[in-house]
């Protein structure tokens, strides 16, 4: 089955949607794991840890362009995407079907029901995810060559526009700040 991108007129009629993602209480809509380059594995329950992200993550085997060294950088540990944008481009809900394969295939671990955009969660600030807390960091986070083949360059093209690096449409690093269990369905709290 060939998949469709969604074109750029059907991206903007979904970004009400996302719009109205809650501030500062949402939920764990989906978590991945990616254990090799191009797998993923979605999982219902993950360990977040300070030292290696998401338990059974390779991020501590991914080079960084953005660190001398090319080792994988502290500030990227966890990639967070906003869940209603992730269903968008995933092109769920067309038939009423969730597709979680689809979805992960952004590569983001957590899939959120959180307002993402800078202006709600700037550098610094700390979520509570389950039992584990994670702080938004510096680092943006663009989108590649693969997004832009899994998903379109609409896709490619909104998220890198204005409105989607302000709403961080595709996504934002964080790093983990307290070891903690994370479920699916687990409410997400903006710390103050």
């Amino acid at each position: 089955m060939e998949l469709r991108h969604l074109a750029t007129m059907e991206l903007e009629a979904g970004l009400d949607h996302v719009r109205e993602s809650p501030a500062d209480h949402g939920t764990v809509d989906l978590i991945v794991r990616r254990p090799a380059v191009d797998e993923r594995e979605i999982v219902t329950v993950a360990q977040l840890d300070r030292t290696v992200g998401l338990v059974g993550d390779t991020w501590t085997e991914r080079p960084s362009r953005r660190t001398p060294d090319q080792s994988p950088h502290p500030d990227m540990q966890l990639n967070v995407m906003n869940a209603r944008f992730s269903s968008l481009i995933a092109g769920d809900g067309a038939d009423g079907a969730d597709q979680p394969d689809r979805r992960a295939l952004a590569g983001d671990q957590l899939h959120l029901d959180l307002d993402l955009s800078e202006d709600n969660l700037p550098p610094g600030t700390r979520l509570q995810i389950g039992t584990a807390v994670i702080e938004i960091t510096e680092q943006p986070h663009t989108g590649c060559a693969k997004f832009s083949a899994r998903f379109g360059a609409d896709a490619m093209r909104l998220v890198n526009a204005p409105v989607g690096r302000a709403l961080r449409l595709r996504g934002l690093n964080a790093r983990v700040v307290v070891d903690g269990t994370v479920h699916q369905g687990d409410a997400v709290v903006k710390l103050l």
